[in-house]
């Protein structure tokens, strides 16, 4: 498990609290729970900024193989609710999705054969956005899958992200490295700002076809 610089003993960040604090916490496999802040999921490493008393914090990086679960801020739900102000009684929150309602939406074409689609999307850097994919697209001969792209696919250094699955779905803000998007629906929260790209997760799209159907929400 990779671990940010001074964090060797992660269990003990909240032994001292004295009060109830609200919080993410990461599940790990071993059994430790870490409390903090979810930054952001990508490339198959969880950014964490960890609480470390009441006044500190550590970024961390975990590998998301060595994560059991992300207990998203249970309390921070429960102040949507009360904070419903769209007479609909999801108390502000899209209940299927676990998203904050209100957000932009942008429906957008992700072209198989097109290396990064254009959104039309503009990010900050900082901002969490939201992703609803669907559709399969055909990448090869007898290659036909959908935004989580190939199962048990093998590592490729000529994709854009030699690590994760053939075909999955993929962003980009401006020039910046990708991030992994997949069929996931959690947040992700982007450290660049610019205008948002979207692609598959190919280094060949010569013989694709097809597209996926994305709404972005930001």
């Amino acid at each position: 498990m990779k671990y940010g610089r001074g964090v060797a003993s992660v269990g003990a960040l909240c032994v001292a609290l004295t009060v109830v604090v609200r919080a993410d916490t990461l599940v790990m496999k071993d059994g430790q729970r870490v409390d903090g802040r979810l930054v952001t999921v990508r490339d198959g490493v969880i950014e964490f900024e960890a609480r470390r008393g009441f006044f500190r914090t550590e970024r961390l990086r975990v590998d998301r193989g060595d994560v059991r679960a992300i207990e998203l801020d249970q309390d921070r739900d429960d102040r949507d609710r009360d904070g419903d102000r769209d007479g609909n009684g999801d108390g502000g929150r899209d209940r299927d999705r676990g998203r904050p309602s209100g957000l932009r939406e942008r429906d957008v074409s992700v072209n198989a054969a097109t290396a990064w689609n254009d959104t039309g999307v503009e990010v900050r850097a900082g901002q969490t956005i939201y992703f609803e994919a669907a559709g399969k697209v055909r990448w090869g001969p007898g290659r036909q899958d959908g935004p989580g792209g190939e199962g048990d696919s093998p590592r490729n250094p000529g994709r854009p992200i030699p690590g994760r699955p053939g075909a999955a779905l993929i962003g980009r803000i401006g020039d910046s490295d990708a991030f992994f998007i997949g069929d996931e629906r959690g947040p992700i929260r982007v450290r660049d700002s610019g205008r948002l790209f979207l692609g598959i997760n190919d280094d060949y799209l010569r013989d694709n076809s097809g597209a996926f159907r994305v709404t972005v929400y930001y």
